[in-house]
């Protein structure tokens, strides 16, 4: 049975090179690609795909948010982050928003249409240079006493998002993404945003 698989990176290479490389297994089949965010999500909602391999670092959005509506508009697609950085602390968040697997875009091409044939049965697949690094984020985490929520509005104000920003990109209310980063604030023993962004830094969350 042919699965059904669509492409979000905004590098055109990369669309091509996956492209030309899942011709060659006949149980994959692209069914489109997107550069963007948010014509990813627009095209997922029409096609409906059983697998999105989607890159970390979008031109518009940032994997977790994508992911995050895609689970939206189509909950049965099985979601695979893929990144040049093994180290990149997107990657965590974006296994916390729901993606299935990650992998390093330098993966060997019959690596790549093996993970992609597990992840469509069920498992989870997270590339063996991701998972240390994961592994100590999960930690740094679950040791910061921050709520995933918590460390959510963190991440954006770490990237210079203001408050109402941070509040379209979440869909919380202005209220909520200031009580959220004020219990953020209060957990890490910072006065301001800035000095919780250093001390978040330090202890490797970001």
């Amino acid at each position: 049975m042919t699965a059904s698989v669509f492409v979000v990176d905004d590098h055109p290479v990369v669309r091509d090179g996956v492209t030309l490389l899942l011709q060659s297994d006949p149980t994959l089949r692209i069914i489109g690609s997107a550069e963007s965010g948010r014509a990813a999500i627009e095209r997922i909602t029409q096609l409906k795909p059983d697998l999105v391999l989607l890159d970390l670092r979008l031109p518009d959005m940032l994997a977790p948010e994508v992911i995050a509506e895609l689970r939206k508009v189509h909950p049965p697609a099985k979601i695979v982050v893929f990144t040049a950085h093994a180290d990149h602390h997107g990657i965590t968040a974006s296994l916390e928003a729901g993606a299935n697997g990650a992998l390093v875009k330098d993966v060997a091409g019959t690596d790549l249409m093996a993970a992609l044939r597990q992840v469509l049965h069920g498992e989870r697949i997270i590339d063996p240079r991701i998972a240390p690094h994961h592994a100590q984020r999960s930690e740094a985490l679950a040791r910061s006493g921050l709520t995933r929520r918590e460390y959510e509005v963190l991440r954006f104000a770490a990237q210079g998002r203001t408050n109402p920003e941070i509040a379209e990109s979440t869909g919380l209310t202005r209220n909520t993404v200031k009580t959220y980063l004020q219990s953020a604030l209060h957990k890490l023993g910072a006065r301001n945003r800035v000095e919780a962004i250093g001390k978040a830094s330090e202890a490797g969350l970001l």
